[in-house]
């Protein structure tokens, strides 16, 4: 490739998937396209896309298997598209580590505006000690969204990695669902408040529940970062 982001999009509809990357190329993204769940796994492994643009409703690898495989080695930010609208859906789609979604039919310039927010999000920023979250034995780095854990790196999803820094970044401080679901997904969110509890959970599978610190339930109310 020649130095382009380059962004999988994965449709059934080769029109949607046309019109997606026609969209896509107009604003300097290579793209490429993928038309069921096996080759979606495919491209993604071969190009290594910076982004990808995932449908649910795909014959045969449907697009949560397709996230949960890719989820198994890589954090590349994903984009999921759904015909329904429900919020089922949504929630389970986030669950399964996808960054977004938006509801078919969509219009070009929001979807060109959630890619470029996600790729935003995901970009590296410049590196420094102002950039990196210290605490015994565990030091988050937003820079290139690593996270180092008793001297060994762990791999964690983008929205996994967020909400495990803006909750280290204000320590003792307690969020709601409501209040984290805004802040780190970044848009309104209609539905049940769960995906929040489902993240927090797979983090604290991740990190040894003996440290002195760690993410608190606080009563029914939400959650805070701070000493256990």
């Amino acid at each position: 490739m020649n130095g382009k982001q380059k962004i999988l999009i994965v449709d059934d509809d080769r029109h949607i998937a046309e019109l997606i990357s026609l969209y896509l190329e107009k604003e300097g993204y290579d793209t490429k396209e993928a038309y069921d769940g096996r080759e979606a796994l495919k491209e993604a492994a071969a190009i290594k896309p910076d982004l990808i643009i995932l449908d649910l409703m795909l014959p045969g690898v449907d697009g949560y298997q397709v996230c949960t495989e890719i989820r198994k080695s890589s954090n590349v930010p994903i984009i999921m598209l759904t015909a329904k609208g429900e919020t089922f859906d949504k929630v389970l789609g986030l669950e399964l580590g996808a960054d977004d979604y938006i509801v078919k039919p969509f219009d070009s310039k929001e979807l060109v505006a959630r890619v470029k927010a996600v790729l935003r999000r995901y970009e590296p920023k410049q590196s420094g000690d102002s950039n990196i979250l210290r605490y015994p034995d565990l030091e988050i780095n937003i820079s290139n969204y690593s996270v180092t854990y008793h001297g060994k790196g762990l791999e964690f999803p983008p929205k996994e990695f967020e909400l495990l820094y803006y909750l280290a970044e204000h320590p003792n401080r307690v969020f709601t669902r409501e209040q984290l679901l805004d802040q780190i997904w970044g848009y309104e969110y209609v539905g049940d408040t769960r995906t929040v509890d489902v993240h927090v959970k797979r983090i604290r599978e991740k990190l040894n529940q003996d440290d002195e610190w760690g993410i608190l339930t606080v009563w029914s109310v939400g959650y805070k970062f701070g000493q256990k």
